[in-house]
């Protein structure tokens, strides 16, 4: 499953119908709301979302733009974005790994045939902030990792302010993390993913 999509996308006879009225004619093409696996064609525009979010913070980037690429072009089924008309509003960017704990090396490295999904980082655009879409995106992400037969848990780290954050969503604090970066330190937190219920076909996906 490569898409997701809030609003599905009219077939071409709707079209048709909708350009045959005026009245029902609408300014644009693209969906008010899509959710989907982002492509290497997404990396400028979620590294300008991520180096906004991050760099004030923390004054660095979970991932420059040379690993973004390289993730999504790795393992783009691992990503999801949140498009609003077409713009960019929100990511979650993952990879596969393969050992009990996240190390070092789980920062640049995807593991083809690891069963835990690491979510190096979830962003969200400026403008767009405040308004729920972090914990949406996630319930969605997670939801979509159930439906992923090789994936049976997702992990994090995350400093300690956003424990909160991600309690809500789930996940439950695992420790510290072996992991540094320059001055920072992190909790890992984990996320069952196997042995969860599939989604009811009424969940809009």
């Amino acid at each position: 499953m490569s898409v997701l999509s809030a609003i599905p996308f009219l077939k071409p006879a709707q079209l048709r119908c909708a350009a045959s009225s005026p009245s029902r004619q609408r300014r644009h093409t693209l969906p008010a709301s899509e959710f989907r696996c982002l492509t290497p064609e997404d990396a400028i525009s979620v590294f300008e979302i991520e180096r906004e979010a991050f760099i004030s913070v923390s004054g660095d980037c979970p991932l420059q733009m040379d690993q973004v690429r390289h993730f999504l072009n790795l393992c783009p089924e691992l990503s999801l974005g949140w498009f609003e008309e077409g713009r960019l509003v929100a990511f979650i960017i993952g990879s596969l790994w393969d050992q009990e704990k996240l190390t070092q090396d789980a920062l640049t490295l995807h593991k083809p045939e690891g069963t835990t999904v690491h979510i190096h980082v979830l962003a969200v655009h400026r403008t767009f902030r405040q308004q729920g879409k972090g914990s949406i995106l996630m319930w969605r992400y997670l939801q979509y990792l159930r439906c992923l037969p090789y994936a049976r848990r997702a992990m994090l780290m995350c400093e300690d302010f956003l424990i909160p954050f991600y309690s809500k969503c789930g996940f439950k604090v695992l420790g510290p993390s072996e992991v540094t970066v320059g001055p920072l330190t992190f909790i890992e937190m984990q996320y069952p993913v196997q042995g969860h219920a599939f989604m009811r076909r009424n969940s809009g996906w």
